[in-house]
């Protein structure tokens, strides 16, 4: 049986776990914008911005194993739940979908760094 490191472990599913939560931003950022409701969402687009950054980032550290991917997970925990926040705050059906991505993403990555050794 090959060795396997206890880091990487369960790693994929959060690898996925990202990208779809910074596909999910991404297209979050098109819907709002195509739909022209901008009125009050200037800080929900910006946060959309940083968590689809974020996650694209983050997603590269973890999948190359990066010495820095606990810190990149826990910043990503950190952008996905403020991004979270903002998009509950709108009760249209895309918002509230984003947010719940977003959350089950900082949830992920949270676990994910603290199954991390130092």
């Amino acid at each position: 049986m090959p060795h396997r490191d206890p880091q990487q472990m369960g790693m994929p599913r959060v690898v996925g776990t990202i990208q779809h939560c910074a596909a999910t931003c991404e297209h979050m950022i098109t819907h709002i914008l195509m739909s022209g409701n901008l009125q009050g969402r200037a800080n929900q687009l910006k946060l959309l911005r940083d968590c689809a950054d974020m996650c694209a980032k983050t997603a590269r550290f973890v999948a190359r194993s990066s010495p820095f991917s606990k810190a990149m997970l826990m910043m990503c925990a950190h952008v996905c739940e403020a991004c979270g926040a903002e998009c509950m705050k709108f009760n249209d059906p895309a918002s509230r979908h984003c947010a719940q991505v977003c959350m089950n993403c900082a949830k992920e990555c949270h676990a994910a760094a603290m199954a991390m050794s130092a």
